[in-house]
């Protein structure tokens, strides 16, 4: 049964203003490039720009949580043998397989949306918006009674508290870091398909996914453009001046590049 939390719109009016650029990423990326240039929109962030991110993955991509401990929960060798992308996040969280989906990043000074868990409810308030203007009743789901441990399964298995959750089950999965003043929460807006690939790959018992894409709530395809839309229409009720950002800045272009050697490195992606 769906609980319903605060209203998402009265929620979209508690994030101070900002200056934002809105860069709809329309070139999809393999994994080290999208988490590099998302580490590098948590750097300038620091320094008090605001940006959201919307793009895509090319290839395909499993991405493990900051701190998971991947070697233990995954088989390596199947996951190589499959030819599968892998990489490690700048965020927590646990493992997500980045297929047939709308990933967004928002990268802002913290002080604009509070405490982590009040910024983690703002920003999924601003999604649940965004599914509602498609015509997906959802709600912002509870917290679990105790934490979720990193051993718990895949992002979609549990929700940890404050996604985005229709009655069938989890249709948006985050993860948030902090750093040096910045926020950074990036996350997957379920188009279609499925996350059973993780259980594939892992080792031992895992929990199975219970999610939900957006294909499967309308009953018709949702492409990225539309589910883009929706978003940005939805983010633009956050209080500030939205501005477009058609390429990445020469400071962001830089930043990126000091990054992708870290990404790029089976020693950081299998690093634990």
């Amino acid at each position: 049964m769906l609980t319903a939390g605060p209203s998402p719109v009265g929620m979209l009016a508690g994030v101070a203003p900002l200056d934002w650029q809105l860069w709809l990423d329309h070139s999809p990326r393999p994994g080290w490039s999208n988490m590099a240039y998302d580490q590098a929109l948590l750097d300038l962030a620091a320094g008090g720009e605001a940006t959201l991110r919307i793009y895509q993955w090319d290839p395909w991509c499993l991405s493990f949580g900051r701190h998971e401990p991947a070697l233990r929960r995954y088989d390596r060798k199947m996951i190589e043998s499959l030819g599968l992308d892998t990489v490690r996040r700048p965020t927590g969280g646990r493992a997500v397989w980045h297929a047939q989906e709308l990933t967004y990043a928002v990268a802002a000074p913290a002080a604009a949306f509070g405490d982590l868990a009040r910024a983690y409810r703002l920003i999924h308030a601003m999604l649940q918006q965004a599914v509602a203007e498609l015509g997906v009743q959802a709600v912002l789901a509870s917290a679990p009674a105790k934490p979720l441990s990193l051993d718990a399964g895949a992002c979609f298995a549990t929700p940890a508290g404050g996604e985005v959750v229709t009655s069938a089950g989890k249709l948006v999965g985050s993860a948030q870091l902090r750093q040096n003043g910045g926020l950074l929460q990036h996350g997957s807006l379920l188009l279609d398909g499925d996350q059973r690939l993780v259980r594939t790959v892992a080792q031992g018992d895992a929990a199975e996914a219970h999610c939900t894409t957006l294909t499967e709530a309308l009953g018709r395809p949702v492409s990225f453009t539309e589910a883009a839309s929706a978003v940005v229409s939805a983010a633009g009720s956050w209080p500030g001046r939205w501005h477009e950002l058609r390429t990445p800045s020469f400071a962001l272009e830089e930043l990126a590049a000091q990054h992708a050697e870290q990404f790029r490195s089976p020693a950081w992606t299998w690093r634990r």
